[in-house]
């Protein structure tokens, strides 16, 4: 039996201001370990929300979210913050990286906030490697293409060996042979190293390489579809 590693339980979400928006409405979800999941749905539908909270990156109103057995809930600010800087990566649709620091410094930073400074100029070339970059290490953000920035977002995601990726939006800025390049180097890098990986996407292309596709509407799971279920 496959073994959970997120886990929602009636997660609720409410944003508070002129007008209380209720962006999660009680989300049931379990994604096992070395799972890749693409979530799907209209804008406003409730899938970044969801992302962020099941990552911790925004607390919710109700329910829980267990990542690893571990409840965020219980967990305190820096516990929780740890807990992502260990065993999460993140890549973004536009990147996030540093403009002023090269490839090797923005992928080897994730490693000395982690506190392991020791060995973390190697370990960032060698993940700028395995993505296909080792010859633009000491290129800054704004010399290279939309394909490689997200390969350093890549690089920068899987550098700590982490268990969880997520990914919002990974090809939203690409076009279709860079997004093709990166899904193939995400499910490469899944497959070698067992990451389980969560993806915003509405990219139809990008979600049929996930192995899970759950599609959301106002706020809740509508259905889910695996890969190869054509009904």
């Amino acid at each position: 039996m496959s073994e959970a590693m997120i886990v929602s339980q009636k997660v609720h979400k409410y944003y508070e201001g002129g007008v209380r928006v209720h962006a999660l409405r009680g989300v049931d979800l379990s994604i096992d370990r070395g799972e890749m999941v693409a979530i799907m749905g209209p804008s406003g539908c409730g899938k970044t929300t969801l992302l962020n909270c099941l990552s911790g990156l925004e607390n919710i109103s109700s329910g829980r979210v267990l990542i690893g057995g571990k409840d965020l809930n219980a967990l305190s600010d820096n516990r929780r913050t740890e807990l992502r800087a260990l065993n999460m990566g993140f890549v973004f649709q536009f990147y996030n990286l540093l403009p002023v620091l090269t490839s090797l410094e923005n992928v080897e930073l994730p490693l000395l906030l982690a506190g392991k400074a020791k060995g973390a100029k190697a370990k960032a070339k060698k993940a700028l490697e395995t993505v296909g970059l080792g010859d633009r290490c000491h290129h800054r953000p704004p010399e290279l293409s939309g394909g490689e920035r997200q390969r350093v977002t890549i690089a920068r995601a899987v550098v700590n060996e982490p268990d969880i990726i997520w990914a919002d939006e990974p090809t939203g800025d690409l076009d279709t042979d860079n997004s093709e390049r990166i899904m193939d180097l995400l499910c490469k890098l899944k497959e070698k190293n067992g990451h389980t990986i969560v993806l915003v996407t509405h990219d139809q292309m990008v979600a049929r390489r996930a192995e899970r596709m759950i599609y959301m509407e106002n706020g809740l799971i509508q259905r889910e579809q695996r890969r190869g279920d054509t009904r």
